[in-house]
């Protein structure tokens, strides 16, 4: 990983000083009286949110029934995310757009009207995405678009990252000052890079498919052969994605001081010597 543009600077300055002293470790860099050191961290965690995305679209030539109908099916999913105990504070609707399609002249009238939206749900009981994908596409206007599995706090997540990079780096300082018989002085400079490879998992529109249609077709004949009836079974639904762990990596370049032993040891004072003088007698300096 390339340093930053501050950390750039600061090394420029520091190697204006002195010349780096030749190091096997290339994370660990003495520079004058600095020691530069990089070090990583990770964390990881299983994801505790889902969220489901889906496009609702209606076309039609009369403009107010296609409304009508992207309308109901947006307050089907909200009635349905009400039903499985999704709170109103995890669900996100936007707006429905409509847009008019016209044949040459558009002064003319439309001759087609598209109502577009899209809604998301912040699923927290992973049980619950099966029942919610079973009933949200049955009507051919709501269509499934992605599933994402995420933490619902990324902050922690990523405090647990820095921590265990800043630990590192500084049991790094510590070890390579040792050598020396030196000691970790204060914190001159730090860089912090935080990256989070989230968990996804995306089920394709043809997959969820499966949940609604396809149902077989059973002939089954009585007993003297004469009659027939039909029954439809539908056909078990696709299973839902599992999620991954998430892992989320730090990584952190920090410039430390050093202190010697001795200079953090104070020197003991010298005692001023007494001089005791008797009546009578002088006492003069030898030179």
């Amino acid at each position: 990983m390339k340093p930053s543009l501050p950390f750039a600077v600061l090394l420029a300055v520091l190697l204006a000083l002195a010349c780096p002293a030749r190091s096997q470790n290339s994370d660990i860099k003495f520079i004058a009286d600095t020691l530069v050191v990089q070090a990583d961290g990770t964390y990881e965690a299983d994801p505790d949110l889902a969220t489901l995305t889906f496009d609702i679209s209606s076309q039609d030539k009369e403009m107010k029934p296609t409304y009508d109908r992207a309308s109901q099916s947006l307050q089907k999913i909200l009635a349905l995310a009400e039903k499985n105990g999704i709170a109103k504070s995890d669900i996100s609707t936007g707006v429905l757009t409509v847009r008019p399609f016209y044949e040459g002249d558009r002064k003319k009238r439309a001759k087609s009207f598209l109502v577009q939206g899209q809604v998301r749900l912040k699923v927290r009981d992973f049980s619950k995405l099966g029942p919610i994908l079973e009933s949200s596409v049955d009507d051919g206007i709501t269509d499934f678009r992605s599933l994402t599995y995420s933490l619902s706090d990324e902050e922690a997540a990523k405090q647990r990252a820095v921590a265990e990079a800043m630990k590192r780096a500084v049991g790094r300082a510590a070890a390579a000052l040792e050598q020396k018989g030196q000691k970790v002085g204060s914190l001159r400079f730090a860089n912090l890079d935080v990256k989070q490879l989230i968990g996804v998992s995306e089920m394709a529109a043809h997959r969820l498919r499966e949940y609604n249609g396809m149902a077989q077709v059973i002939e089954v004949e009585a007993g003297n052969g004469s009659s027939s009836r039909q029954s439809k079974i539908s056909p078990p639904p696709a299973p839902i994605p599992q999620p991954e762990k998430i892992t989320l990596s730090a990584t952190v370049q920090c410039a430390f001081g050093h202190l010697c032993d001795d200079a953090v040891e104070p020197r003991p004072r010298r005692a001023k010597p007494q001089i005791h003088r008797t009546p009578g007698v002088r006492f003069s300096r030898c030179l």
